[in-house]
């Protein structure tokens, strides 16, 4: 059995360091791994980025983690991605790490991921110039998901994004933003895996439990979703 720790949205700036660092502290007593869904900082400033650092770095388990939109909004991503780095924290962007657990290899492929929406209510790469790359920017992340998710040789799989693969994980936030929650191509690059688990974060009115079309689980834990430093979801048997 391998247990899988998770969460996303936790929006972290200097007015919350410390709040999360000590209902942390006994993590490994419950878990292998901990996983942030991303978004977390408000702004995508390295100065947030060090706080997360701080909280989430040097802890008794591997932490892995994808960025989200906020991380992306002062254009200085790619500094944050070192910042967090430079504390342990593995960061992925359309790639995969296989860590070596006590319960077995776990394999992790990683996305950002985009919107676009879900069958029958999407976005379709047609018309403008603005459009087509608004939908193709969101199958190429989900293509390198896929790819990553394929390449990984490990004795089970997660996919870890911030954008949903599902509306069912988006139930409780106005229908008429789901296509900027989530895209069906992420689903598609999870069962294309195939994954054994899916996590995401992003949808803060969202419902926890989904499925893809495949039969992947999909958990929603941003944290005002699951209301708790983290979730826990084992692999290989019931927690």
């Amino acid at each position: 059995m391998i247990r899988v720790a998770a969460v996303g949205d936790v929006h972290l700036g200097e007015d919350l360091r410390g709040s999360l660092r000590p209902r942390l502290a006994g993590i490994a007593d419950h878990a292998d791994v901990l996983l942030l869904a991303g978004d977390l900082t408000r702004y995508g400033d390295p100065a947030e980025a060090r706080v997360v650092a701080a909280e989430f770095g040097g802890l008794a388990v591997p932490v892995v983690a994808v960025l989200g939109n906020h991380d992306y909004q002062c254009d200085r991503a790619g500094e944050v991605t070192r910042v967090l780095e430079e504390a342990g924290i593995t960061v992925l962007e359309g790639s995969g790490v296989v860590l070596g657990l006590p319960g077995g290899r776990l394999g992790i492929a990683g996305t950002k991921g985009f919107g676009v929406g879900f069958p029958g209510k999407s976005g379709s790469e047609f018309g403008e110039p603005e459009m087509k790359a608004f939908v193709r920017h969101s199958r190429l992340l989900a293509d390198d998901l896929g790819r990553a998710l394929k390449e990984l040789d490990a004795d089970a799989k997660v996919a870890l994004t911030h954008y949903s693969p599902v509306e069912d994980t988006l139930a409780g936030e106005p229908p008429e933003i789901y296509p900027f929650l989530g895209s069906y191509f992420l689903a598609e690059a999870i069962d294309g895996g195939p994954a054994d688990l899916a996590l995401h974060g992003h949808a803060h009115a969202g419902s926890e439990k989904g499925r893809t079309p495949g039969g992947v689980p999909v958990r929603n834990v941003a944290m005002p979703v699951i209301r708790r430093p983290y979730a826990v979801y084992c692999l290989g048997a019931e927690c």
